[in-house]
């Protein structure tokens, strides 16, 4: 089969970065070969090796780093690699070049929501997969012609997120009360998730809702600033902030409530996906590619961004409806099975593939 390398230049580890290390992981157990560059001692590359996945360091300075693209371009020539699928501005650029030196098909994701003022960029690559159809308008009014764009959102792995995950253990690891209704956001810890939206609502909840214990997974650059406002709030007592977790679908089957209160960049969100297929109700803001998941009353609730007291009463709706919150997280399951598995977004990113390799099985 051929040979798919991924570029990332990104050193954090988010859904995104997560993101690439399944995928990747995916095309092995299927028949393909794949491997993935990303920056010395990044968490990427950690969280690759640690996946059993291929990975390679490989230093990228900056957009301009000649050093680095040509040492892009001897890995795709030592590798014999035949697609490049980039990730990141700077990978895409560096990979981008290096590939269409060699002559080879260049794939660039976008996996964020947010206006993109130059697409040069995006014109080095054969076609651009974005993670839902929100971000597809956003690249194609970039520049970049809508036939060259296809919407691939994030696909859970239903094998790890399904119906049967237990969440005892993350309670009992956490003490939380029997009985006590758990609030959890579930995502990387930087100011466009809208922790300090959720921090507001928790305290909404809490004056009618007092046994209420809230879960922050995640970590990220605004980590430390959001614990000082759990501190500042007189919250250390209902709100946990986890950290980094891999146990991701326990966590998730410990909640009652998945909160996604984003304020900025959002598009097709992974943990909604994941919150669902296990079968726990989500509220949302309407957000980038929020309501291409949640249809508000049917396979969840969505609220406004920026907007405490609405994501407050929506989760006091759910944790007082229990039979409400369970069968909105029915149809929610059911929409993810139907469309969002990992197995159906990588049918449609090896028909991108494909189409561009001229291979025709």
């Amino acid at each position: 089969m051929p040979v798919v390398l991924h570029t990332e230049a990104s050193r954090g580890l988010g859904g995104q970065e997560l993101r690439t290390v399944a995928e990747t992981r995916w095309l092995l157990a299927h028949g393909w070969d794949a491997l993935i560059a990303g920056q010395p001692e990044s968490r990427l590359l950690a969280e690759a090796r640690e996946a059993g996945v291929p990975a390679v360091a490989v230093p990228m300075r900056g957009a301009a780093d000649l050093r680095a693209l040509l040492a892009l371009r001897r890995l795709m020539r030592a590798r014999g690699a035949s697609l490049v699928h980039t990730h990141s501005s700077v990978d895409s650029w560096l990979g981008g070049l290096a590939a269409k030196s060699l002559g080879l098909a260049v794939v660039r994701s976008r996996h964020v929501s947010i206006r993109i003022r130059r697409g040069l960029v995006y014109r080095l690559a054969d076609r651009v997969i974005t993670s839902g159809e929100a971000v597809r308008d956003i690249v194609v009014a970039a520049g970049v012609p809508r036939a060259r764009v296809v919407s691939v959102p994030p696909g859970v792995d239903t094998a790890r997120f399904h119906g049967g995950v237990s969440g005892a253990a993350v309670r009992d690891e956490f003490r939380l009360p029997a009985g006590a209704p758990v609030v959890g956001l579930v995502a990387n810890v930087r100011g466009s998730k809208g922790h300090n939206v959720f921090l507001e609502a928790a305290r909404d909840v809490l004056a009618a809702a007092p046994d209420a214990r809230f879960l922050i997974v995640g970590d990220g650059v605004g980590f430390d600033e959001v614990a000082r406002r759990v501190r500042a709030a007189g919250l250390e007592a209902r709100v946990v902030m986890t950290g980094f977790r891999r146990d991701v679908p326990e966590v998730m089957a410990a909640l009652d409530v998945l909160a996604l209160p984003s304020i900025k960049s959002e598009a097709t969100s992974q943990v909604i996906a994941q919150a669902l297929a296990v079968g726990t109700p989500v509220v949302a803001s309407t957000v980038g590619g929020s309501p291409e998941l949640i249809r508000d009353g049917e396979t969840g609730r969505l609220v406004p961004p920026g907007d405490a007291p609405a994501l407050a009463a929506a989760i006091l709706d759910l944790l007082r409806d229990r039979e409400a919150a369970r069968r909105l997280a029915r149809a929610g399951r059911a929409e993810v099975q139907a469309r969002f598995t990992l197995d159906a977004a990588m049918a449609r990113t090896t028909a991108v593939y494909r189409e561009l390799l001229g291979l025709t099985i």
